[in-house]
């Protein structure tokens, strides 16, 4: 399949660039609508955005090239040319994250309710922008055969796609794709039900989810950033934020006695940890 949507004014313009900027704005449009509900401003999830996003995109680089430096010594301008791909998730949600305790300390906002408000939608997010790596064909996994794949009874148009120079291989990206859609799923309906999440506890959830799965996924992969030629960069921070999401949220239901329900009736409060 073709990497380029279309042209505009002489530039090429990707499909995965597009389908990037569908599922962030589908994340802050569910965002939005959950805000309301819980009686935050809606115009909070924008204004976090409008510094948040940026900062993601260079947090997404800065960790790919970090764990892949050689390449980028030899040819630093490179560093710049995203449109090549190599933007790493975590990397991402870590200088989100950074930036959200300090947006929610200037706005008097829990940064557990914000959490919990985004997270699931940043799990579709992720889930939809698997398919940008499936159009410009990595994140892919080990050699396998078309029997294979159509044995999962996968479409057509996904076997195809996986034929990358002359050999099959494991849609990786199909397989973190349907399962961040799951945990959307799965987290959204516990949500509903009263009294079942505690404040911050769904995005515990999602963290949990996430880098369960992203674990044994990454396992697969044949593009992996490796931390002294070794171990999976990833494999390693989802085992540190499986186990740290399960401490916190044991320690959380154990020590924090006024922990507030999720319950879609607090808003703006003081400023939480």
């Amino acid at each position: 399949m073709d990497r380029v949507a279309f042209e505009l004014l002489g530039i090429e313009i990707y499909w995965y660039a597009l389908i990037i900027v569908f599922g962030i704005v589908v994340a802050m449009w569910l965002s939005t609508r959950e805000s309301i509900r819980v009686n935050m401003k809606p115009d909070d999830v924008t204004d976090f955005m409008l510094v948040g996003l940026p900062v993601a995109f260079i947090g997404a680089r800065l960790y790919y090239v970090l764990f892949d430096l050689e390449p980028y010594l030899a040819d630093p301008i490179q560093i710049l040319n995203i449109r090549s791909g190599g933007l790493a998730i975590y990397g991402g949600l870590i200088a989100g994250g950074i930036w959200l305790y300090f947006f929610c300390r200037r706005n008097f906002i829990s940064p557990w309710t914000f959490l919990d408000v985004a997270a699931p939608n940043v799990l579709l997010a992720q889930a939809i922008g698997r398919w940008g790596n499936f159009m410009n064909q990595e994140a892919f996994g080990a050699d396998t055969t078309r029997a294979f794949l159509e044995s999962l009874c996968i479409p057509k148009f996904i076997i195809n796609n996986m034929e990358i120079d002359g050999i099959y291989r494991q849609p990786t990206f199909l397989y973190e794709s349907l399962w961040s859609v799951l945990g959307f799923i799965i987290i959204i309906i516990l949500r509903k039900k009263a009294d079942f999440f505690k404040q911050g506890e769904v995005a515990l959830s999602y963290v949990i989810w996430y880098s369960f799965g992203r674990f044994f996924i990454e396992g697969m992969r044949t593009d992996s950033l490796y931390l002294l030629g070794e171990l999976r960069v990833s494999q390693l921070l989802s085992a540190l934020l499986f186990i740290g999401a399960w401490a916190i949220l044991i320690w959380r239901r154990k020590k924090v006695t006024n922990l507030k329900l999720y319950n879609r009736s607090y808003g703006k409060d003081q400023f939480i940890i």
